[in-house]
């Protein structure tokens, strides 16, 4: 009798049980912050060392060191101590969380698009185990992320962990994830095709990714479109910083994470379209 084909695991369920090791470090609710800075480092590298190859093709060797190169072209700019192959050459020493929370300090600096994005001093705070954190590097570095050219690798990656945990959490009230049908049907209604499309309650900025691939099946041009939204959760704010950054969309969520109710970042936002799914709670409604 022939053995049973073993299922390949995705790139999503590999890193879920990667992140699972980390059990009895942190608490699972930390499981995504921890894994997907360390994916945007990761995926940034990727494609900076892409567009480095490409200077260097066309002669353009002067150039490699300068931000304006890669900005130009949607691509992060990183300093040597940001690239993920000097964080896996010192990937088992004492004090790699210091060297990633530097990395992830050093990349925000140097590409204005970042600013606000990224954790600050997130890893060193965390406490975990040098081993543990060396063995996650080890699973992430083994992602091509350059493999899909929609560059949707990363956006998958999020929407898994992020839908996830909240089945792992019990959390059915949406505060800070929306499943992708309903986000999917929002924006088959209102049909964002140009202008200004708001999210009071952008969560993790689900509506938004949405929102430009309804723009881009209907052959549509994403620079019709203006992003604003506000996040009330800090942690929540920055991913959705960095899932658009990711994703090459602009945006406006304001100067800070706040409550849409009481301090409002977009008072004189005259908007076409405003698309959100708040939770149950009236209360909650400026932080899913």
């Amino acid at each position: 009798m022939a053995k049973k084909q073993l299922k390949e695991k995705s790139i999503e369920e590999t890193l879920w049980e990667s992140a699972n090791k980390l059990r009895g470090s942190v608490e699972p609710s930390e499981y995504k912050h921890v894994v997907l800075s360390l994916i945007f480092l990761k995926y940034a590298y990727d494609r900076f060392v892409e567009r480095r190859d490409e200077l260097i093709a066309d002669g353009k060797s002067a150039f490699v060191n300068q931000a304006v190169f890669y900005n130009a072209r949607n691509v992060f700019y990183l300093n040597e101590i940001s690239r993920w192959d000097y964080l896996i050459e010192n990937a088992k020493q004492n004090d790699i969380a210091i060297k990633i929370d530097a990395a992830l300090a050093q990349v925000e600096k140097d590409n204005p698009s970042l600013r606000g994005a990224l954790p600050s001093n997130y890893y060193s705070g965390l406490g975990l185990d040098r081993t543990k954190l060396a063995s996650l590097l080890d699973v992430i570095g083994k992602i091509d992320t350059l493999k899909d050219k929609e560059h949707d690798l990363i956006g998958r990656v999020y929407e898994y962990f992020l839908g996830k945990f909240a089945i792992a959490e019990g959390k059915g009230k949406g505060e800070y994830y929306t499943p992708k049908t309903i986000v999917n049907l929002i924006a088959e209604i209102i049909q964002p095709y140009r202008g200004k499309i708001y999210d009071p309650c952008c969560g993790s900025g689900g509506m938004f990714v949405q929102s430009m691939k309804f723009i881009e099946a209907h052959h549509g041009n994403r620079k019709d479109i203006s992003v604003y939204g506000q996040e009330y959760t800090n942690t929540t704010y920055k991913l959705a910083k960095m899932n658009l950054a990711i994703r090459g969309i602009a945006c406006n969520l304001g100067e800070k994470a706040a409550d849409t109710f009481h301090d409002d970042q977009h008072k004189d936002l005259k908007a076409d379209f405003i698309m959100a799914n708040p939770p149950v709670q009236p209360e909650r409604l400026a932080g899913r």
